[in-house]
């Protein structure tokens, strides 16, 4: 195994993780105007909640996925509607809403320690039973393989959402400017929420 071919396929496999995740804050962050420091840490939630159904429960894999998926959603949802929403009726500043971000962040990051512990967890005790790939001289898992491929399809996806769907330019229109898109008739609480 060579090094530079293994360290540029850990890069790319890397850089599809934070991609998707730096999607979800460039979204937020376009509608809102806030940079969401909590984002990160919903994500994290979404994955402990795979994590918990997969392995704890034996649950299906894609159905645990499904699953950590619409927790994150849900948690994200009803943060928005608990945290962000009222304070954005208040007309609350940018440094308040990101003030409130990072309070909770600090504790769903305490909440998921809690439940879950703060050591790092292994999903498949087996490695043996894991498709192994060369590519180059480098090695990629099928575990990995997976996540790029995943990376690459949602990004694919949110690009054809956002440039072909209704609901994805009322999303552009929001970001581009939200006064101009209110004047047009655009709800944008409900894109905002």
């Amino acid at each position: 195994m060579d090094i530079l071919p293994q360290l540029i396929l850990n890069s790319v496999i890397a850089g599809a993780i934070y991609g998707v995740v730096a999607l979800g804050f460039n979204l937020i962050y376009g509608a809102t105007k806030f940079f969401n420091l909590s984002h990160g840490v919903i994500a994290v939630a979404g994955a402990y909640g795979f994590l918990f159904f997969s392995k704890t429960l034996g649950l299906n894999l894609f159905l645990s996925v499904l699953i950590g998926i619409a927790i994150a959603a849900i948690i994200g949802y009803g943060l928005d509607k608990l945290v962000y929403l009222p304070l954005r009726q208040r007309k609350a500043s940018n440094m308040a809403l990101l003030i409130a971000s990072l309070g909770v962040f600090t504790a769903l990051q305490a909440v998921i320690a809690i439940l879950f512990t703060s050591q790092f967890q292994i999903l498949w005790q087996n490695y043996s039973t894991q498709k192994i790939y060369e590519i180059y001289g480098g090695v990629i898992t099928q575990t990995q393989l997976i996540i790029l491929i995943s990376g690459i399809l949602i990004t694919a996806a949110l690009v054809f959402f956002l440039k072909y769907t209704l609901l994805g330019k009322m999303v552009r229109a929001v970001s581009d400017d939200e006064e101009t898109a209110k004047l047009i008739g655009i709800n944008t609480d409900k894109i905002v929420g």
